[in-house]
């Protein structure tokens, strides 16, 4: 029996919304990953993008637990010498929220074209609203993501 893998005109693609309000940011980005890659589709191929769009909506309000917003480093570098810098995690969540989840969330994604690829499918914003309600996004809920 041949092994089976899905064509491009057979990937369909669907729209999820998810408030991260009250959500840990690990537990959360874990399941967006896995939505973008398509993991939960059984026409799953780890060669192609079969995934679907995410929105994730209330980015300002995610939850970091044991203490990590402060003791969590984040560094960046330029690419010129003596271009590294970093910050902890709960600064990064207080002047760029939509930024430091979608880092997190980035970096759960394979490192190559195709995670680049998926990663475009990921929107977030700080707030409750988003400009993708034509697109009819279902909601998504992750009870076992909620802090206690």
């Amino acid at each position: 029996m041949p092994t089976y893998s899905p064509k491009a005109s057979e990937i369909t693609r669907s729209w999820y919304v998810i408030d991260a309000e009250g959500l840990v940011l690990g537990r959360m980005s874990t399941e967006v990953a896995r939505l973008l890659r398509g993991k939960h589709k059984p026409t799953f191929a780890p060669h192609l993008d079969t995934g679907d769009h995410v929105i994730v909506i209330n980015a300002e309000k995610v939850v970091l637990t044991a203490n990590k917003a402060e003791r969590k480093d984040v560094w960046r570098h330029s690419g010129y010498p003596g271009g590294i810098k970093h910050s902890t995690y709960g600064q990064d969540l207080q002047s760029k929220p939509e930024e430091a989840v979608r880092r997190t969330i980035k970096g759960m994604l394979p490192k190559n074209r195709l995670g680049r690829a998926m990663a475009g499918k990921l929107k977030v914003y700080a707030g409750p609203e988003h400009p993708h309600a034509a697109q009819n996004p279902q909601p998504l809920e992750f009870s076992h993501a909620r802090a206690r």
